[in-house]
């Protein structure tokens, strides 16, 4: 009883206590920026796979990934009926037993193994960490309701993050340095010691966090089910119905795309970076791994756009992010059509950290904006339901970057790219090069677009939690000011005498 009663009591939102829950974005973002940046490389370097093949097996475990998260999104939501649930928690039940599995990471970077291995490692590291990863991404929501502490949770999390990016990318170069660039041992030696820092991470981050009790309207719910189980069709379909219904809120949709766009844009860029220093500049590997390094920027960046967040909104940030990522990819194109080669590693440099600039506050922002969105959907739904909502997240995204991973591969295969060759083509080299400015220009660009119409920052969603607590202790939808049932018609998309339904 004594974990059920931990994991159920609120305590204080420290620094420290962010930092705790933070720390398990060393799995989504040092794994994935670790996996972005040299998965394929390792594929079509070490493994003797084709880059058409080392894409379909990311993007293949990408779509599993996906539908585990849309499973996952449900099963947390509703594992507080399970015994285990009640005991260690519907969201730190999946962190517990996700802690000793992360040591699964280190499979995946073992060289010389056949197609069928490597499909089927990070197959399962991909449905593994999308289990652990929805349930975590719901705490914020569960910690507290507060904006600016759940901003504080964020970006100590981004904070984490940033490091975790920037290590991702330093440790490697310093492998590459002392083990040299043509061997895969860096690889492995990397990955093992984030394997441990992954299993560490979860756990500390099981320890320190906690959850909203069972209330009594979900105890009801329980009960009820005991009674009437219902068809598992019928079942089934109410979990599509429950997700399809998330895209009802509008900020949601904007947020949706947003995010889709942006990431996809990142992880495009990732994905041919290494390729576009080594093939299209001559540049050694280590060199790739110290421009991607400079996401070191990223630690101070997380500072600065926590604050502008509260100040300024996401509209903001995510101006000033994509704005400086746009002309950074311009400029690389520019190095490589112009054939610099005075100073390139300086001119790479300034270039590479401006982009990292923009590229921590394309991560900060969307992950800041998340925890607020439930609260749109409750006054709606009258429901909590972040855990359906953080999998239709990573459902969308892992769908769409599977489909541009797999994309890359086909582009770089239809373009002459050689497995396991020191150079490549012009022919292959300007595809490469094409990828990086207009692959992820594109979708960088789409982003912009649908934020510059987004609404929702600190001042609005005040004023939605304000009329959720009025409308909760027995106010009537009647007696709302004409302003904040305006806002809550804007951010919601539903007209306000639809909200808060069964109102008398």
């Amino acid at each position: 009883m004594a974990k059920q009663s931990k994991v159920y009591t609120p305590r204080k939102i420290t620094v420290w206590r962010g930092i705790g829950y933070g720390i398990v974005d060393f799995v989504g973002g040092g794994s994935m920026t670790i996996i972005g940046a040299w998965m394929l490389f390792f594929y079509t370097s070490y493994c003797n796979l084709t880059a058409v093949q080392g894409a379909s097996i990311i993007g293949a475990a990408r779509v599993a990934d996906a539908i585990c998260s849309l499973l996952m999104g449900s099963l947390t939501d509703n594992f507080y009926k399970t015994k285990l649930g009640q005991r260690f928690g519907r969201r730190h039940f999946f962190l517990l037993i996700g802690s000793p599995l992360m040591l699964l990471y280190i499979t995946l970077w073992i060289a010389g193994m056949n197609y069928w291995y490597y499909f089927a490692t990070y197959m399962i590291f991909e449905v593994i960490s999308s289990a652990m990863m929805i349930p975590y991404e719901t705490l914020p929501n569960e910690m507290t309701d507060d904006y600016n502490q759940r901003t504080k949770l964020s970006s100590a999390r981004m904070f984490i993050s940033a490091g975790a990016t920037f290590l991702a990318t330093f440790i490697p170069g310093q492998l590459f340095a002392i083990m040299g660039q043509h061997s895969p041992i860096p690889f492995l030696v990397n990955g093992t010691l984030f394997a441990i820092i992954f299993a560490i991470g979860v756990y500390v981050c099981y320890a320190v966090t906690w959850e909203k009790p069972v209330t009594p309207q979900m105890r009801a719910e329980l009960e009820k089910d005991s009674v009437n189980e219902g068809s598992l069709l019928h079942r089934f379909w109410g979990l599509l119905c429950d997700y399809g219904s998330t895209l009802r809120i509008k900020s949601f949709r904007k947020h949706l795309l947003i995010y889709l766009f942006s990431f996809t844009g990142k992880d495009t860029f990732n994905t041919v970076f290494a390729y576009f220093c080594i093939y299209c500049l001559g540049l050694s590997a280590t060199v790739a791994a110290n421009m991607l390094s400079l996401s070191l920027i990223g630690l101070v960046v997380t500072i600065v756009a926590g604050f502008g967040m509260v100040k300024y909104g996401p509209k903001f940030l995510y101006e000033v992010g994509y704005g400086l990522m746009l002309l950074m990819l311009v400029g690389y194109y520019l190095i490589f059509q112009l054939h610099v080669t005075n100073h390139v590693i300086l001119i790479l440099f300034f270039i590479s950290l401006f982009y990292q600039i923009g590229r921590a506050t394309l991560e900060f922002t969307p992950w800041n904006v998340f925890p607020f969105i439930p609260d749109l959907d409750e006054i709606v739904t009258k429901r909590r339901r972040a855990g359906v909502f953080a999998a239709v997240m990573s459902f969308t995204r892992k769908s769409t970057v599977a489909v541009a991973t797999i994309a890359v591969g086909f582009i770089l295969d239809s373009n002459g790219f050689a497995k396991n060759a020191a150079s490549q083509s012009p022919q292959a080299q300007h595809a490469i090069a094409a990828i990086l400015l207009f692959g992820t220009g594109g979708l960088i660009i789409l982003a912009l677009l649908e934020a510059l119409t987004f609404k929702l920052n600190k001042q609005t969603h005040q004023i939605v939690l304000e009329e959720i607590t009025r409308l909760r202790n027995g106010g009537k939808k009647a007696d709302v000011e004409p302003k904040v049932a305006q806002t809550v018609t804007d951010l919601t998309g539903v007209p306000y005498d639809k909200v808060w339904p069964d109102d008398k």
